[in-house]
């Protein structure tokens, strides 16, 4: 007799956009700045962009609403989940599910935040999982790589001390 076991696996190559930086602050500094909606309108979208609206429920569960405003005035909310909250250490969210449970209808991408101590520094990692090979392409032409570098020397500045 012979037995099959069915297994299937997801690969997620090819569809990650990865971000790593050495910040001169604590963790729980570049934590709480991700979490904490005053701290994360100050420098969340790249300027001239601004973040007009952001709304935090920062629990297993729990729902954000981040609005960005562009230099022309036109706006774009981004909605999404928390699937995992682990202070000051890691932050795991997905546009997957817009709150509550409640489905999206295009998902594009989820979030893995770590954040790790690097003596009285922090090793701070965003890697973006999409879900399709051709939305990690579209985050790209839409400009990750300047745009979160750019949104990242700003999160720098502000929990960096002088």
């Amino acid at each position: 007799m012979t037995t099959t076991i069915n297994k299937t696996t997801t690969s997620t190559e090819g569809r990650d956009l990865l971000l790593t930086r050495i910040i001169d602050a604590p963790r729980a500094e570049v934590f709480k700045a991700w979490t904490d909606p005053v701290l994360l309108k100050q420098w969340f979208a790249p300027l001239p962009w601004t973040t007009p609206v952001v709304e935090t429920d920062v629990r297993v569960g729990g729902s954000s609403l981040i609005v960005m405003r562009g230099p022309d005035g036109n706006e774009f909310p981004n909605q999404g989940v928390y699937l995992e909250v682990v202070q000051d250490q890691r932050l795991v969210f997905s546009d997957a599910f817009i709150k509550a449970w409640e489905l999206s209808e295009k998902p594009f991408m989820t979030v893995v935040l770590t954040f790790e101590d690097q003596g009285d520094k922090t090793k701070y990692t965003a890697r973006v999982h999409h879900w399709t090979v051709a939305d990690r392409e579209a985050h790209e032409k839409m400009g990750f790589h300047q745009g979160w570098a750019i949104c990242t020397d700003q999160l720098a500045a502000l929990v960096e001390k002088p």
